[in-house]
């Protein structure tokens, strides 16, 4: 099995409800601004991965603790969903606690409809794979 990288372990911890919501901002808190930049980018990438939807935004934003009215969940629930995460990534510092808990409460909605719908508990998948 492939050896995942901390940033990798971590978002999909959070993902699948390993390590709640809340440690998952400790974590990225914890980070200077340009390695959160990185951070967001690289859910970003694996909301891509998961085929993301704006229901699941729409889903992800009902359990991200971020107000329908910041810049983040109103971009998360419009379309082109993949254009408006690109917004949501190039926000401005101020707003990235707000983007990372929008991307990560929306990737977890979108991979596990993923692992429900594709890997139904059968794939090799390394980040599928963590408990």
């Amino acid at each position: 099995m492939t050896e995942l990288r901390a940033s990798e372990r971590m978002i999909n911890e959070v993902a699948q409800e390993l390590h709640s919501l809340e440690e998952g901002v400790e974590w990225f808190s914890a980070f200077a601004p340009e390695e959160q930049k990185s951070v967001l980018h690289e859910i970003a990438l694996y909301l891509m991965q998961a085929h993301v939807t704006v229901e699941d935004g729409r889903k992800g934003l009902e359990k991200s603790g971020v107000k329908a009215t910041m810049t983040p969940a109103v971009l998360i629930v419009r379309e082109p969903i993949l254009e408006q995460i690109g917004k949501i990534e190039r926000l401005p510092q101020q707003e990235y606690l707000k983007a990372f808990r929008v991307l990560m409460s929306t990737f977890a909605v979108a991979d596990a409809r993923r692992r429900e719908m594709e890997c139904r508990g059968a794939c090799s998948h390394a980040w599928h794979n963590l408990s």
